[in-house]
């Protein structure tokens, strides 16, 4: 196995650089020349604007600008578009299409939530632009609002938008619902739990920004930003707001603090900066604060699921039904719809083998924040809504919760397994799992130290929960492998934001051309650098991105052995490829990768297709999902007259697929953290 390669304790090639403040990001980018952007945002949840006078606010001074939303209007923009083009078209039950209220960088009519944008003010500075917001004179007139998720359907709640009744945005209806009542109707026990998975914000590390310049000469618009998707946002922005072709659009992208699926939309702030850009012939920067952040980043979450299980009297599993509410806030943007109604569902059941489900999700419109996705976008509210249940039947019944979990887990014999909504799992060992985790937890031994810690005037609890995870989003992803100045550059559409992409390329392909570790560059800035990618969202990356960077690493060396058959004067048939050189089998004639590159560029007797940089490119799509589990037990301890709570201990077994065989029991460690023991284990079974 190559020293560097895959599997191999590579130290991160990203770590130096970003823990000795060398990192690049939004607010790193050279000021020079730049004009500053502020947004005045609503100060109202729900009002209709009736006027905006900007005149005072626009000659004061340092400022060079102020937009209103009848300022893009003119100028052609458009409005968000709907979901990203590899979710299902969704439509609603009766077969009409989803009604996507439009939304735009500025609003003009009516504001609908705190923090939608009505104007932009550029100025010299930033204080001169805070400054002159103060100024800008708003007649709004206020309307009722509803930011229940609960009561948005009631008949008394204002409704956002007329042709939304009762703020009844989109129905999803998936699984079988006739046969899911008949399993119920012959139930034993039917084990119910409401479920609230609260509205959160995602608070990523680095705030969202965006830098925009326009170049008169080409006509063409240059968005720094801190994105998840370079390209999908270059499409985004360039198809729906600018009209224009995408290559008239380059986005850059340097290192992203933290984006947990919030930075893959594309937001008001990139659009304003493009559009002051060009109307002004200066390069326009817009830096969020933390407090602007919690009122205009897209939220997580917030959904109420009503939720039912029903079993024989042997406690076996027989149908789950889910009945639940989404909110996705004012406006429905990005995937807001398509977390719970497409992605969440699909593993609702998770390891569990359950004849019959019926799942009905809900969206609603309220008075809030725009939802999007969020850290696992909608799988693990499916696991949270399972796991409750299962937790909740256990205690109806009175049976220990991992036996009841034994009794109901899908069997190691029943691969591929088709899931009660069509979701097909290629491979798993739940109850393997399980038992090794309740085994490192001591689940047997709990009740002994249950009571010792009630003689120490602490109540003690443990639990256990299964998970089950789906790759999700994009299935397609590119890449490209150029061999150039005695480096190898992989270009590849996927969007680092601290996971450690850059190490996890470099040690797939110099392991797969034989190279040095450090003679492999990942270029992932760069919107220019390939026609076009599918970004980081959906723990996608390594499922799909890796596999083209890999494909294309093998076509740049099939077009590699065409060349260098030709400088060892033999057939192609007689070329081999490995450690980073071109033989002739069966003997020492050899040219190394960077000897062929460089022939490639100059030379004039090889068929022209060959003839440049030596290259090779892959667009892959994947043809399923795999499934990632495991099963983790927590035990805590609270101290009964002071509520504080002690994690005592934490046990965790999560399926990683295939190990190095001498590892093949594998890798347990225990660690101390706070004021409790922690054990980690990684299980080896193949996924």
């Amino acid at each position: 196995m190559a020293k560097y390669g895959v599997g191999q304790p590579v130290r991160r090639n990203e770590d130096p650089r970003l823990l000795t403040g060398r990192g690049k990001f939004n607010d790193d980018v050279p000021r020079d020349g730049e004009a500053m952007g502020f947004v005045l945002r609503s100060p109202h949840a729900h009002a209709d604007i009736r006027a905006i006078d900007t005149s005072r606010a626009a000659n004061m001074p340092g400022v060079l600008a102020v937009l209103t939303g009848q300022d893009l209007a003119d100028d052609g923009i458009g409005a968000f578009p709907g979901p990203p083009p590899f979710f299902a078209s969704l439509t609603k039950p009766d077969g009409s299409p989803l009604i996507y209220p439009p939304q735009y960088a500025l609003t003009s009519d009516r504001v609908r939530y705190v923090g939608d944008p009505v104007a932009f003010v550029i100025a010299e500075t930033l204080d001169h632009a805070r400054d002159a917001s103060e100024a800008i004179d708003i007649d709004y007139a206020p309307l009722p609002s509803v930011v229940d998720t609960a009561a948005a359907m009631d008949d008394d709640k204002v409704q956002l938008w007329d042709d939304v009744p009762k703020n009844f945005l989109f129905q999803a209806q998936i699984g079988d619902s006739q046969a899911t009542t008949a399993a119920f109707n012959s139930a034993a026990h039917v084990s119910t739990v409401r479920l609230v998975n609260q509205r959160i914000v995602q608070n990523s590390m680095e705030v969202r920004g965006a830098i925009g310049s326009y170049d008169t000469d080409n006509g063409r618009y240059t968005l720094y930003t801190s994105n998840q998707n370079r390209h999908m946002l270059r499409d985004w922005i360039a198809n729906s707001f600018l009209k224009c072709d995408p290559s008239m659009v380059r986005v850059l992208v340097d290192d992203v603090g933290g984006g947990f699926g919030m930075k893959t939309h594309p937001y008001p702030e990139q659009v304003l900066v493009l559009v002051a850009a060009k109307r002004l012939g200066r390069t326009v920067r817009w830096i969020s604060d933390r407090t602007e952040a919690f009122l205009s980043d897209l939220h997580g979450r917030d959904h109420i699921s009503d939720c039912e299980l029903a079993l024989d009297k042997d406690g076996k599993f027989l149908a789950v039904r889910v009945k639940t509410v989404a909110n996705i806030g004012a406006y429905s943007c990005s995937a807001g719809v398509s977390v719970p109604t497409q992605i969440g569902p699909k593993i609702l059941t998770s390891v569990y083998d359950i004849s019959v489900a019926d799942v009905e999700v809900k969206c609603v419109v309220t008075n809030t924040a725009p939802v999007g996705p969020y850290r696992g976008a909608g799988r693990p509210e499916a696991v949270y809504v399972m796991e409750r249940l299962v937790d909740v039947a256990a205690h109806d019944l009175g049976i220990d919760p991992v036996e009841m979990r034994r009794r109901n887990l899908i069997s190691k014999d029943s691969f591929p397994y088709t899931n009660a909504v069509g979701t097909k799992y290629d491979s798993g060992a739940f109850e393997d799992n399980m038992d090794m985790v309740a085994k490192m937890a001591d689940w047997a031994g709990h009740e002994k130290r249950r009571e010792e810690a009630r003689k120490r005037g602490r109540l003690s609890g443990i639990a256990i929960s299964q998970y089950l995870e789906t790759t999700a989003g994009n299935p397609t992803e590119s890449a490209e492998v150029e061999v150039a100045d005695e480096q190898v550059i992989v270009k590849v559409g996927t969007q680092p934001m601290g996971q450690g992409h850059d190490t996890s390329f470099m040690q797939l392909v110099s392991e797969k051309l034989g190279l040095e570790f450090d003679q492999v560059h990942v270029d992932t800035s760069d919107s220019d650098n390939l026609p076009s990618g599918g970004g980081s969202h959906g723990s996608r990356t390594s499922h799909v991105g890796s596999v083209a960077a890999l494909n294309s690493s093998d076509e740049m060396i099939r077009k590699g052995t065409l060349i260098a058959s030709e400088m060892l004067e033999t057939a192609s048939v007689d070329v081999e490829y490995a450690d980073g050189q071109f033989r002739v089998a069966g003997t020492d004639r050899t040219v190394t990768l960077f000897d062929v590159a460089k022939h490639a560029r100059t030379s004039t007797t090889i068929p022209e297709e060959l003839r440049g940089p030596l290259t090779g490119t892959d667009t892959h799509t994947i043809e399923s999902w795999s499934y990632p589990n495991g099963c983790h037990v927590c035990e805590l301890e609270i101290e009964e007259d002071t509520g504080v709570i002690h994690i005592v201990r934490y046990c965790a077994v999560d399926d990683v697929g295939t190990c190095d065989q001498s590892d093949a029991g594998g890798r347990s460690g225990s660690w101390r953290c706070g004021s409790g023991d922690w054990t980690g284990h990684h299980g080896k079974y193949g996924l």
